[in-house]
Protein backbone atom coordinates (compact mmCIF):
# COMPACT_ATOMS: atom_id res chain seq x y z
CA UNK A 1 0.00 0.00 0.00
CA UNK A 2 1.44 3.81 -0.57
CA UNK A 3 0.67 6.00 1.96
CA UNK A 4 0.80 9.61 0.86
CA UNK A 5 1.48 12.09 4.34
CA UNK A 6 1.34 15.60 4.38
CA UNK A 7 4.36 16.39 6.02
CA UNK A 8 4.51 20.31 6.12
CA UNK A 9 4.28 19.73 10.10
CA UNK A 10 7.44 18.58 10.45
CA UNK A 11 9.65 21.85 9.23
CA UNK A 12 10.42 24.48 11.03
CA UNK A 13 10.16 24.53 14.63
CA UNK A 14 7.63 21.83 14.97
CA UNK A 15 4.46 22.07 17.64
CA UNK A 16 1.88 19.39 18.13
CA UNK A 17 0.95 18.22 15.50
CA UNK A 18 4.33 17.84 13.82
CA UNK A 19 5.26 15.73 17.00
CA UNK A 20 2.65 13.56 16.90
CA UNK A 21 3.61 12.89 13.56
CA UNK A 22 6.94 12.57 13.82
CA UNK A 23 6.27 10.20 16.35
CA UNK A 24 4.00 8.31 14.51
CA UNK A 25 7.01 7.78 11.80
CA UNK A 26 9.13 6.88 14.40
CA UNK A 27 6.64 4.27 15.41
CA UNK A 28 5.94 2.55 11.67
CA UNK A 29 10.12 3.12 11.47
CA UNK A 30 10.12 0.67 14.65
CA UNK A 31 7.69 -1.63 13.29
CA UNK A 32 9.13 -2.34 10.30
CA UNK A 33 5.72 -0.88 8.64
CA UNK A 34 8.00 -0.22 5.06
CA UNK A 35 8.47 -4.01 4.65
CA UNK A 36 4.68 -3.82 4.15
CA UNK A 37 3.82 -0.04 2.69
CA UNK A 38 5.54 2.51 1.23
CA UNK A 39 6.02 6.23 2.63
CA UNK A 40 5.64 8.96 0.71
CA UNK A 41 6.45 11.93 2.37
CA UNK A 42 5.16 15.46 1.42
CA UNK A 43 6.38 19.07 1.96
CA UNK A 44 6.58 22.82 0.79
CA UNK A 45 10.36 22.54 2.29
CA UNK A 46 12.85 20.34 4.05
CA UNK A 47 11.52 18.87 7.06
CA UNK A 48 13.37 18.75 10.56
CA UNK A 49 11.78 16.52 12.57
CA UNK A 50 12.13 13.62 10.76
CA UNK A 51 13.46 10.57 12.57
CA UNK A 52 16.89 9.38 11.52
CA UNK A 53 17.29 6.65 9.02
CA UNK A 54 13.05 6.70 8.07
CA UNK A 55 12.71 4.62 4.85
CA UNK A 56 10.22 6.96 3.44
CA UNK A 57 10.33 9.23 0.15
CA UNK A 58 10.74 12.60 0.88
CA UNK A 59 8.88 15.04 -2.45
CA UNK A 60 9.55 18.71 -1.86
CA UNK A 61 7.07 20.81 -3.48
CA UNK A 62 8.29 24.59 -3.16
CA UNK A 63 5.75 26.99 -1.85
CA UNK A 64 4.95 29.10 1.30
CA UNK A 65 2.78 25.27 2.83
CA UNK A 66 -0.59 27.18 3.51
CA UNK A 67 -4.04 26.78 1.71
CA UNK A 68 -3.12 27.06 -1.62
CA UNK A 69 -0.05 24.60 -1.27
CA UNK A 70 -2.78 22.10 0.17
CA UNK A 71 -5.06 22.64 -2.46
CA UNK A 72 -3.34 23.13 -5.26
CA UNK A 73 -0.12 21.92 -5.30
CA UNK A 74 -0.39 18.93 -3.25
CA UNK A 75 -3.52 17.38 -5.36
CA UNK A 76 -1.69 17.78 -8.55
CA UNK A 77 0.96 15.38 -7.06
CA UNK A 78 -0.93 13.21 -5.42
CA UNK A 79 -2.56 12.82 -9.20
CA UNK A 80 0.63 12.24 -10.84
CA UNK A 81 1.90 9.49 -7.96
CA UNK A 82 -1.97 8.00 -7.31
CA UNK A 83 -1.44 6.70 -3.57
CA UNK A 84 -3.87 4.41 -2.24
CA UNK A 85 -4.31 6.53 0.75
CA UNK A 86 -3.74 10.02 1.67
CA UNK A 87 -3.07 11.07 5.66
CA UNK A 88 -3.35 14.68 6.63
CA UNK A 89 -2.20 14.87 10.27
CA UNK A 90 -3.46 18.59 10.69
CA UNK A 91 -6.83 19.13 10.51
CA UNK A 92 -7.51 19.82 7.29
CA UNK A 93 -6.97 17.78 4.10
CA UNK A 94 -6.45 18.13 0.09
CA UNK A 95 -10.15 18.18 -0.97
CA UNK A 96 -9.61 17.10 -4.41
CA UNK A 97 -6.85 14.02 -3.33
CA UNK A 98 -6.94 11.11 -5.86
CA UNK A 99 -7.12 8.45 -3.20
CA UNK A 100 -9.32 8.05 0.25
CA UNK A 101 -8.45 10.51 2.79
CA UNK A 102 -7.60 10.07 6.65
CA UNK A 103 -7.78 13.40 8.19
CA UNK A 104 -6.76 13.62 11.99
CA UNK A 105 -8.84 16.49 13.48
CA UNK A 106 -7.03 17.55 17.18
CA UNK A 107 -9.61 20.10 18.13
CA UNK A 108 -12.72 22.35 17.04
CA UNK A 109 -11.77 25.25 18.99
CA UNK A 110 -13.10 27.15 16.34
CA UNK A 111 -15.83 26.12 16.06
CA UNK A 112 -16.98 26.17 19.61
CA UNK A 113 -15.16 29.53 20.25
CA UNK A 114 -14.79 31.39 17.20
CA UNK A 115 -14.62 34.63 19.73
CA UNK A 116 -10.48 32.93 20.27
CA UNK A 117 -9.74 33.32 16.59
CA UNK A 118 -9.09 36.50 14.28
CA UNK A 119 -12.60 36.57 11.95
CA UNK A 120 -10.73 35.08 8.45
CA UNK A 121 -8.40 32.56 9.98
CA UNK A 122 -11.70 31.43 11.96
CA UNK A 123 -13.60 31.06 8.91
CA UNK A 124 -10.94 29.38 6.64
CA UNK A 125 -10.40 27.07 9.72
CA UNK A 126 -14.03 26.24 10.01
CA UNK A 127 -14.73 25.62 6.36
CA UNK A 128 -11.56 23.46 5.34
CA UNK A 129 -12.11 21.77 8.35
CA UNK A 130 -15.84 20.80 7.74
CA UNK A 131 -15.14 20.23 4.44
CA UNK A 132 -12.34 17.52 4.96
CA UNK A 133 -14.40 16.06 7.51
CA UNK A 134 -17.32 15.49 5.53
CA UNK A 135 -14.36 14.52 2.50
CA UNK A 136 -12.70 11.89 4.74
CA UNK A 137 -12.87 8.53 4.48
CA UNK A 138 -12.04 8.43 8.13
CA UNK A 139 -11.40 11.07 10.56
CA UNK A 140 -9.51 10.30 13.95
CA UNK A 141 -10.20 12.31 16.78
CA UNK A 142 -7.69 12.30 20.11
CA UNK A 143 -10.40 11.93 22.60
CA UNK A 144 -13.81 10.63 23.25
CA UNK A 145 -14.93 14.43 24.12
CA UNK A 146 -13.47 15.81 20.62
CA UNK A 147 -15.14 13.18 18.42
CA UNK A 148 -18.33 14.26 19.90
CA UNK A 149 -17.44 17.98 19.34
CA UNK A 150 -16.49 17.18 15.69
CA UNK A 151 -19.47 15.07 14.69
CA UNK A 152 -21.57 18.30 16.58
CA UNK A 153 -19.54 20.71 14.38
CA UNK A 154 -18.55 19.58 11.06
CA UNK A 155 -22.07 16.82 10.94
CA UNK A 156 -19.20 14.33 9.95
CA UNK A 157 -20.99 10.96 9.87
CA UNK A 158 -20.35 9.34 13.42
CA UNK A 159 -19.51 6.06 12.15
CA UNK A 160 -16.45 7.80 9.71
CA UNK A 161 -14.75 8.97 13.18
CA UNK A 162 -12.22 7.09 15.60
CA UNK A 163 -10.98 7.81 18.29
CA UNK A 164 -7.33 7.13 18.75
CA UNK A 165 -5.58 8.25 21.77
CA UNK A 166 -1.92 9.95 21.69
CA UNK A 167 1.30 9.24 23.19
CA UNK A 168 3.40 10.29 25.97
CA UNK A 169 7.30 11.04 25.65
CA UNK A 170 8.57 9.31 28.15
CA UNK A 171 11.90 9.88 29.75
CA UNK A 172 15.20 8.25 28.59
CA UNK A 173 16.17 7.45 32.54
CA UNK A 174 13.59 7.50 35.18
CA UNK A 175 12.41 10.71 37.14
CA UNK A 176 14.40 11.34 40.49
CA UNK A 177 11.13 12.93 42.52
CA UNK A 178 13.99 15.51 43.89
CA UNK A 179 12.56 18.53 41.30
CA UNK A 180 13.39 22.04 42.16
CA UNK A 181 11.09 24.96 42.78
CA UNK A 182 9.99 25.57 39.27
CA UNK A 183 6.71 26.07 37.96
CA UNK A 184 6.22 25.27 34.12
CA UNK A 185 4.21 25.70 31.33
CA UNK A 186 4.53 24.15 27.75
CA UNK A 187 2.80 24.74 24.79
CA UNK A 188 1.52 27.11 21.86
CA UNK A 189 0.29 31.03 23.63
CA UNK A 190 -3.63 30.74 23.14
CA UNK A 191 -6.23 33.29 25.32
CA UNK A 192 -8.22 30.05 25.78
CA UNK A 193 -4.49 28.59 27.87
CA UNK A 194 -5.16 31.43 30.18
CA UNK A 195 -1.54 32.76 30.74
CA UNK A 196 -3.07 35.80 32.44
CA UNK A 197 -4.02 33.77 35.45
CA UNK A 198 -0.54 31.71 35.68
CA UNK A 199 1.25 34.85 35.43
CA UNK A 200 -0.66 36.37 38.72
CA UNK A 201 -0.85 33.24 40.58
CA UNK A 202 2.76 32.51 40.19
CA UNK A 203 3.31 36.33 41.20
CA UNK A 204 1.78 35.58 44.63
CA UNK A 205 3.65 32.57 45.24
CA UNK A 206 6.51 33.61 44.42
CA UNK A 207 6.05 36.85 47.03
CA UNK A 208 6.66 34.17 49.51
CA UNK A 209 9.31 32.01 48.02
CA UNK A 210 12.06 33.50 47.25
CA UNK A 211 13.73 30.25 44.93
CA UNK A 212 10.54 29.79 42.58
CA UNK A 213 10.71 30.16 39.28
CA UNK A 214 8.78 30.05 36.41
CA UNK A 215 9.57 28.75 32.72
CA UNK A 216 6.76 29.74 29.95
CA UNK A 217 7.80 27.78 26.19
CA UNK A 218 5.55 28.20 23.19
CA UNK A 219 4.78 30.64 20.31
CA UNK A 220 2.49 33.37 20.82
CA UNK A 221 -0.48 32.80 19.08
CA UNK A 222 -2.57 34.87 20.45
CA UNK A 223 -5.36 37.10 19.26
CA UNK A 224 -5.13 40.07 19.65
CA UNK A 225 -2.23 39.63 20.67
CA UNK A 226 -0.55 39.66 24.39
CA UNK A 227 2.63 40.52 25.21
CA UNK A 228 3.61 38.27 28.12
CA UNK A 229 7.42 39.66 28.18
CA UNK A 230 5.58 43.01 29.78
CA UNK A 231 2.93 41.22 32.13
CA UNK A 232 5.99 38.94 33.74
CA UNK A 233 7.47 42.67 34.11
CA UNK A 234 4.72 44.20 35.67
CA UNK A 235 4.45 42.18 38.29
CA UNK A 236 7.91 42.22 38.97
CA UNK A 237 9.12 38.73 37.70
CA UNK A 238 11.58 39.86 35.29
CA UNK A 239 14.94 37.48 36.88
CA UNK A 240 12.32 35.32 38.00
CA UNK A 241 10.50 33.65 35.30
CA UNK A 242 11.55 33.03 31.42
CA UNK A 243 9.63 33.42 28.59
CA UNK A 244 10.74 31.04 24.80
CA UNK A 245 9.27 30.45 21.99
CA UNK A 246 11.06 26.91 21.32
CA UNK A 247 13.32 24.75 22.68
CA UNK A 248 14.78 21.63 21.37
CA UNK A 249 14.03 18.82 22.67
CA UNK A 250 17.01 18.26 25.20
CA UNK A 251 16.09 21.54 26.73
CA UNK A 252 12.65 20.52 27.06
CA UNK A 253 13.17 16.86 28.49
CA UNK A 254 15.86 18.81 31.44
CA UNK A 255 12.86 21.31 31.84
CA UNK A 256 10.50 18.63 32.72
CA UNK A 257 12.91 16.70 35.00
CA UNK A 258 13.22 20.06 36.87
CA UNK A 259 9.81 21.58 37.24
CA UNK A 260 8.00 20.04 40.68
CA UNK A 261 4.82 21.61 38.67
CA UNK A 262 3.43 22.04 35.36
CA UNK A 263 0.40 24.42 35.04
CA UNK A 264 -1.84 23.86 32.24
CA UNK A 265 -4.97 25.89 32.28
CA UNK A 266 -6.61 25.34 29.01
CA UNK A 267 -10.48 26.15 28.65
CA UNK A 268 -10.63 23.60 26.03
CA UNK A 269 -8.25 21.03 24.87
CA UNK A 270 -9.03 18.13 22.00
CA UNK A 271 -6.72 16.20 24.31
CA UNK A 272 -3.65 18.10 25.92
CA UNK A 273 -0.33 15.97 25.81
CA UNK A 274 2.26 18.38 27.14
CA UNK A 275 0.77 17.83 30.70
CA UNK A 276 0.86 13.88 30.41
CA UNK A 277 4.46 14.64 29.27
CA UNK A 278 5.22 16.45 32.66
CA UNK A 279 3.68 13.63 34.18
CA UNK A 280 5.89 11.35 32.40
CA UNK A 281 8.80 13.37 34.00
CA UNK A 282 7.79 13.50 37.88
CA UNK A 283 5.98 17.18 37.66
CA UNK A 284 2.65 17.32 38.84
CA UNK A 285 0.38 19.00 36.84
CA UNK A 286 -2.59 21.84 37.37
CA UNK A 287 -5.16 21.98 34.91
CA UNK A 288 -8.69 23.41 34.72
CA UNK A 289 -11.49 20.96 35.85
CA UNK A 290 -13.33 20.41 32.10
CA UNK A 291 -14.22 17.23 30.64
CA UNK A 292 -11.20 16.52 28.31
CA UNK A 293 -9.16 16.85 31.09
CA UNK A 294 -10.98 14.35 33.30
CA UNK A 295 -10.96 11.75 30.76
CA UNK A 296 -7.22 12.07 29.74
CA UNK A 297 -5.55 12.94 32.94
CA UNK A 298 -7.86 11.30 35.48
CA UNK A 299 -7.01 11.34 39.29
CA UNK A 300 -3.03 12.22 38.37
CA UNK A 301 -3.89 16.39 37.84
CA UNK A 302 -4.95 18.60 40.16
CA UNK A 303 -7.93 20.23 38.51
CA UNK A 304 -9.12 23.23 39.70
CA UNK A 305 -12.69 25.01 38.72
CA UNK A 306 -12.92 27.82 36.47
CA UNK A 307 -14.57 30.74 38.66
CA UNK A 308 -14.10 33.90 39.91
CA UNK A 309 -11.73 32.32 42.37
CA UNK A 310 -9.79 30.63 39.56
CA UNK A 311 -6.54 32.74 40.45
CA UNK A 312 -6.91 32.32 44.12
CA UNK A 313 -7.50 28.43 43.12
CA UNK A 314 -4.62 28.16 41.52
CA UNK A 315 -2.33 29.69 43.40
CA UNK A 316 -3.24 27.13 46.69
CA UNK A 317 -2.20 24.41 44.25
CA UNK A 318 0.59 25.65 43.34
CA UNK A 319 2.03 26.36 46.71
CA UNK A 320 0.76 23.34 48.46
CA UNK A 321 2.98 21.28 45.68
CA UNK A 322 6.04 23.49 45.78
CA UNK A 323 6.05 22.91 49.55
CA UNK A 324 4.93 19.34 50.22
CA UNK A 325 6.80 16.55 48.69
CA UNK A 326 4.52 14.51 50.18
CA UNK A 327 1.60 15.91 48.09
CA UNK A 328 3.55 15.94 45.09
CA UNK A 329 4.26 11.91 45.60
CA UNK A 330 0.46 11.18 46.07
CA UNK A 331 -0.32 12.84 42.88
CA UNK A 332 2.39 10.90 40.97
CA UNK A 333 1.34 7.50 42.35
CA UNK A 334 -1.97 7.79 40.75
CA UNK A 335 0.07 8.77 37.33
CA UNK A 336 1.56 5.48 36.62
CA UNK A 337 -1.93 3.58 35.70
CA UNK A 338 -3.11 6.71 34.18
CA UNK A 339 0.57 6.68 31.98
CA UNK A 340 -0.11 3.42 30.82
CA UNK A 341 -2.86 3.92 28.65
CA UNK A 342 -1.24 6.60 26.43
CA UNK A 343 1.89 4.83 24.28
CA UNK A 344 3.23 6.42 20.54
CA UNK A 345 3.24 2.23 19.52
CA UNK A 346 0.00 1.71 20.35
CA UNK A 347 -1.19 4.97 18.63
CA UNK A 348 1.01 4.62 15.43
CA UNK A 349 -0.68 1.11 15.04
CA UNK A 350 -4.10 2.13 15.36
CA UNK A 351 -3.36 5.21 12.74
CA UNK A 352 -2.11 2.70 10.67
CA UNK A 353 -5.02 0.45 10.98
CA UNK A 354 -7.18 3.17 9.83
CA UNK A 355 -5.14 4.05 6.71
CA UNK A 356 -5.27 0.46 5.76
CA UNK A 357 -9.41 0.16 6.13
CA UNK A 358 -9.35 3.59 4.39
CA UNK A 359 -7.40 1.94 1.78
CA UNK A 360 -9.11 -1.19 1.62
CA UNK A 361 -12.43 0.54 1.85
Amino acid sequence: MRIAVDARELTGHPTGVGRYLSELLREWQAAGVDRRHTLQLYAHTTPTLVPPGLEAALRILPGRGGTRWEQWDLPRALGRERPDVVFAPGYTAPLAAPAPTVVAIHDVSFFAHPEWFAWREGLRRRLFTAWSARRARLVLAPSAFSAAEIVRHTAVDTARVRVVYLGVRRPATPATGHPAPLVLFVGSLFQRRRLDVLIEAFARVAATRPEARLEIVGANRTTPRVDFAAALAARGLGDRAQLRDWVDDATLDSLYREAAVFVFLSRYEGFGFTPLEAMAHGAVPIVLDTAVAREIYGAAAWRVPEGPALTADVAAAMAALLDDAGQRARYRAEAAPVLESYRWADTARRVLGCLEEAAGA
